[in-house]
Order: C-alpha cells, then structure tokens, then sequence
C-alpha cells in the first residue's frame, strides 16, 4: 500500500525551496488542503493517511481516534503544538514531531517591525500615501524606552538582542531562566509577569499557549501596565483576551497593539482588533520568509521521512 501523506501547511506547499524535491524523492501519496484545518475538515479526512505534514490544524483526540490504525507520526512544520492533543497522540503512542530552533531570527524581526510600524505611524501614514494623502503624523522613538518580554526563550532571546542594538533597557520573565545569556546581553530578570508589565513601556510576547498562559493578557493585566504601553504578540492570539485588548485600546490606556496572531485565523472582516485605533494585525506571516520558511519545511521533511523510514539513529535519539 503506498504511504499517504496528508499536507496542510500553505507555506509549505507557496514557497519554493528543496524540500518539494525531498518530500517527492520518496515515492509518496502527497494530499494537500490549505490549512489551518478546523477539526470538522480534519475529521471528513482522517482515516485514510499514515501521516500528517500540518501546520496549525485542529488535532484533536477525535481526530487522532479516526486516524486509527492508519495513522503513524505527525510531523509539525513549526513549533506551536497547541491545536495537536499532544498527550492523547502519546497515549496512543503516534510521535509528534515538530522543529525548534528554525523562525526564531525572522519572528525576531517581525516582532520590531510591528513596533515600528506603530511607534512610526507607518502603516497609517504610508497607507493614506498611497490614497494621495499626505498625512504627516508624529510618531515615537524606541530608544531609551524598556522593552519587557514574557517569555525567554529562543525568540525572546532573538528580541532582547535587537532591543539592546535599538538602546532599550530589556526586562524578562521566564521560569526558565538563562543567567548566562542575560549577564551577556544586561537582561534585568523579573521574578513574575505582573513586574515585566509595571515597569515595561513594551511588553512583547513570547510564549506557548497552555491552560496557564491562555488569556493571560486581560483588563486585570492591561490595569497594571503602564498608560500608553505597546504590547506585542507575535506567540498566539489566544493569550490575549480579545475584548479586554480592545476596550483598552479605544480608551488609550494601550498605545499601540502590534499582532501577527489573532484567536481566530482567518478572521472574520468584522473582527474588532481589525478596526481598532493604533492596532497592527498581520496575518501570521511572522516566519514566512524564504529562508525560514525551507528551515522549517526541511526539519519538517526528514524528521518526517526519518521516523517513516526507521532511521535508527532518528529514532533512537528520540527515544521512540
């Protein structure tokens, strides 16, 4: 029987790169959808593949059930894992594989342009440009103000650098801590979230979406911030409470809100942050560049083609 392979990622299927070539080499039944898969479309599809190749589609323990027995590993182009039941795949003894370490440069980056974009009045100004409008607005240095990021890891990371070049003192939480990195690069450690926010004129987030963190940003939090804070998601809408950002946002207590992520993607046209004043929304392109897109796209592929293929050494140092 010919392997099937269910791919989802767009992406992965728009950018051009060897990893078309590396997928094709192995004789398999390629399937694309243009995901992100709701469970109900995921559903209609399971049963009939032996993997998955997905971007950020609904895997649920529905879905895993009706992917049974045929289904054999789930390989993740990226590294977000919280529409995959995770723990249910393991009972079930399906791997789930996914790639670190390949968009942490390029969500970095977008990360200082969606502050940019606000604090330059960018969007807005070259956007009337464009209609023939000369609107000359005045807008805000970075330098000199405190960028505070939840989430140290290797984006966060990423972010504190580029903070330091731009001459921004950096604060961080993360229970995680790299005391190394942060005596090289002078990154003040915050014992809790709620001091990152106190004190940040930017707070930028970087963290996985858990039971913990969903909707961690909310009218309580945004009290505790400073009046006029940027705040910036390049990690998962869903950690910040949708109505509560916009509430803030109209009143001015926020000063600018930068997101590559929404908590429902796409979104509807009458989404409130997509009308909100100072609002930035990208349509999560944070690491779809042509350099991370093929990282991520061949970390995906092998790690893919290594556990269908038995590689020992795969396998074993994966503890599979």
């Amino acid at each position: 029987m010919t392997t099937r392979i269910l791919l989802t990622t767009t992406s992965y299927q728009d950018i051009p790169g060897p990893h078309h070539d590396r997928l094709a080499s192995q004789g398999y039944e390629i399937v694309c959808e243009r995901g992100p898969l709701p469970e109900e479309k995921m559903l209609e599809l399971a049963g009939e593949f032996d993997a998955f190749l997905c971007g950020d589609d609904a895997i649920t323990q529905a879905v895993i059930d009706k992917s049974l027995p045929r289904l054999k590993v789930i390989s993740k182009y990226g590294i977000g894992l919280d529409k995959i039941d995770v723990d249910y795949a393991t009972e079930k003894k399906i791997p789930v594989l996914f790639t670190p370490g390949v968009n942490h440069t390029t969500v970095a980056e977008h990360t200082f342009g969606l502050l940019l974009g606000i604090t330059k009045t960018i969007v807005e100004t070259a956007s009337a440009a464009r209609q023939g409008a000369w609107k000359r607005l005045t807008g805000h240095e970075i330098m000199g103000q405190t960028m505070g990021i939840i989430g140290l890891g290797r984006i966060g990371k990423e972010v504190a650098t580029r903070a330091k070049a731009f001459g921004m003192p950096v604060i961080a939480f993360d229970p995680y801590w790299d005391e190394a990195f942060a005596a090289e690069h002078d990154v003040q450690r915050c014992d809790t979230m709620d001091d990152v926010l106190t004190q940040a004129d930017v707070v930028s987030l970087h963290c996985f979406l858990s039971d913990e963190t969903r909707g961690m940003i909310n009218t309580a939090k945004i009290a505790e911030m400073k009046n006029g804070v940027i705040v910036l998601n390049c990690a998962r809408g869903e950690l910040v409470e949708t109505a509560d950002m916009v509430t803030a946002l109209h009143s001015g207590k926020v000063g600018g809100y930068g997101a590559d992520v929404l908590d429902e993607e796409p979104p509807p046209a009458d989404h409130p942050l997509l009308s909100s004043p100072n609002c930035v929304i990208t349509p999560h392109i944070g690491s779809r560049t042509y350099e991370s897109v093929v990282r991520q796209a061949m970390r995906s592929t092998d790690n893919l083609i290594n556990f269908l293929n038995g590689d020992e050494d795969f396998i074993q140092s994966n503890k599979f």
